[in-house]
């Protein structure tokens, strides 16, 4: 076994653990090679409306089944397509059964990604990492359901890398979920109540963009919350120097 194999393995890395993380890796290429990003739009979901309204209307059960699963797949495979998915939950299962499904699809298929990079690569990144590092990690760790939670309130980030970097930092998956599960509920809820919506757009045969819902309103609306999640943080530190 070669010295850089050795330092690694006393990392707690090894191909082994590493393997689920391959898997979704290898899974995002295959996605792509195939060319399914082009079913997972708004053109798509256009085209196939009555017959997803039928399924939906005929088998309730089913068609929220797989709706999940095929949205955990989305997120755990980091596949483009989390806001049409988000949106068409609203599209066929109304605003507020499609927001339940979305942050439960969404938060099962995080937590995938999330432990998944974590097993694999956590203990190598934070064995190599530079004092630095190790300073916003500790602080990360610390305050971590508050730093998640802005995160998750204000999409500044890709989804996948809020998936990927608390894996890394070491953040609790208690705190993980927990961040997940809170912080996605306001974006999810707007996103699947102009899914509502939809079908009178499809009717009038406009175009639709995503990118519409994220008004200077909404905007505010979630830096406000993000805000009040940084509360604690704020309070600690204000405690911490008065303490001194």
């Amino acid at each position: 076994m070669g010295t850089e194999q050795k330092k690694m393995k006393k990392a707690g890395f090894s191909w082994q653990r590493a393997l689920p993380l391959l898997v979704l890796g290898v899974g995002l290429v295959a996605f792509f090679a195939c060319g399914l990003d082009d079913y997972l739009s708004f053109g798509v979901l256009r085209q196939n409306r009555a017959w997803l309204m039928q399924q939906v209307e005929s088998s309730a059960l089913l068609a929220a089944l797989a709706y999940i699963g095929l949205y955990i797949l989305v997120v755990a495979f980091s596949l483009p397509g989390g806001a049409v998915m988000t949106i068409a939950g609203g599209f066929l299962f109304g605003q507020w059964l499609g927001t339940g499904y979305v942050i439960f699809a969404a938060t099962i298929g995080a937590t995938i990604l999330f432990v998944a990079a974590r097993t694999a690569l956590g203990g190598l990144l934070r064995a190599k990492a530079g004092p630095f590092l190790k300073k916003m990690e500790a602080g990360f760790r610390e305050n971590a359901l508050s730093y998640l939670l802005v995160l998750r309130l204000i999409p500044v980030f890709p989804f996948f890398i809020v998936n990927l970097v608390p894996a890394f930092l070491g953040v609790r998956l208690r705190d993980f979920v927990i961040a997940t599960v809170v912080g996605i509920i306001p974006a999810s809820f707007v996103y699947a109540g102009l899914g509502v919506g939809l079908g009178s757009i499809f009717d009038a045969g406009g175009e639709f963009s995503a990118k519409v819902v994220f008004t200077p309103e909404l905007v505010a609306a979630l830096a406000g919350l993000a805000a009040l999640a940084l509360l604690p943080v704020a309070y600690k530190n204000f405690k911490a120097k008065r303490d001194r």
